[in-house]
């Protein structure tokens, strides 16, 4: 069975940059395209990180297109608190030489999904912000899109940035009211089952055997984001939310879901950016998400593990082909 078309829309923090790595170490996906929008980190330095990480992992050949810098309607929220200053934590990248795309990212979504219909599979990793103008300026994408894997929202948890709101969401609620409403066939992972997907120390440390660039750039990225978990979540690692949401691409057995109707306030300003799932089916309207409600954490994390591993020896040499399998087994 060929790959499967990957477009990965992100605003590449440290999470994301993990999830492009993910995408380069697993044979079951081509990475066609990263797109990028304002979230984590400025656009600009989004895509500067998407280059250099995309370098990183020798595959400077796949296109990085600029977005959306700013959310729909709201002024713009960053995470230096989350990410550090550039949205890489304490990593610092050579500069890669390759060059942004010259198409936009919205563009550079609508062309790749309208030229394989039912081909393409969108993980939607960032504020929705850049598929929301792509659904207003070609409506035709909701049919054409195979799959869209979100990362965002807070069903039944706390939100992260407010008591309420996951970060992704909050930062466009609008943008997120559009492609909840658009009839896109989307699986939606929220903060309630990523928040549990934790890499910790040891696992960072496991890693470092393997030894060169890869190892570091995570060691030295996630120790930023284990900081930050540690004293605002109390949490023994970090959250790679981000990477969870990819390998549903080609190991959706991952997740358990439910098919659900989810909607997000976009009205108040306390509660604005709150999703909200109706389990009960008050609203009586029709699903328009299949919710990931249980994840298998541990099998998720040896796999990640094992994949950066072999990603090191294929770039690195002596490397024996990346398992397409349950890495876990």
């Amino acid at each position: 069975m060929p790959p499967r078309q990957i477009i990965l829309d992100t605003d590449p923090g440290i999470d994301d940059a993990l999830a492009i790595l993910l995408a380069l170490a697993s044979p079951e996906v081509e990475l066609t395209a990263v797109t990028v929008t304002g979230g984590n980190c400025t656009l600009a330095e989004g895509v500067r990180n998407g280059l250099d990480v995309l370098a990183l992992g020798d595959a400077s050949h796949i296109p990085v297109a600029a977005g959306v810098a700013l959310p729909l309607i709201r002024p713009p929220f960053t995470a230096p608190e989350t990410h550090g200053a550039t949205g890489l934590g304490y990593a610092r990248l050579p500069t890669s030489p390759a060059k942004p795309s010259p198409k936009h990212a919205v563009d550079t979504l609508i062309d790749a999904i309208m030229a394989a219909p039912g081909e393409v599979t969108l993980a939607a990793v960032a504020p929705l912000t850049n598929l929301a103008l792509a659904i207003r300026k070609e409506p035709r994408i909701v049919k054409a899109v195979r799959q869209v894997i979100i990362m965002g929202g807070a069903i039944r948890a706390d939100g992260n940035v407010t008591p309420l709101a996951e970060f992704n969401v909050f930062v466009d609620p609008h943008a997120a009211h559009i492609v909840l409403h658009s009839g896109m066939p989307l699986i939606l992972l929220p903060w309630d089952i990523t928040s549990k997907i934790l890499i910790t120390q040891a696992d960072v440390d496991r890693l470092l055997q393997a030894g060169g660039p890869i190892p570091r750039f995570i060691a030295d990225a996630t120790r930023f984001y284990i900081e930050f978990h540690q004293q605002h979540f109390g949490f023994d690692g970090c959250s790679i939310n981000d990477p969870a949401a990819l390998a549903l691409a080609f190991q959706p057995d991952l997740a358990q879901l439910q098919t659900l109707f989810v909607d997000v306030e976009i009205a108040s300003e306390t509660t604005i950016g709150k999703t909200i799932g109706d389990f009960l089916g008050v609203t009586q309207r029709a699903p328009n998400v299949q919710l990931v409600v249980d994840f298998d954490n541990e099998r998720f994390i040896t796999l990640f593990i094992e994949r950066m591993e072999a990603l090191v020896r294929q770039i690195h040499g002596d490397a024996p082909a990346i398992s397409s399998g349950n890495t876990s087994q």
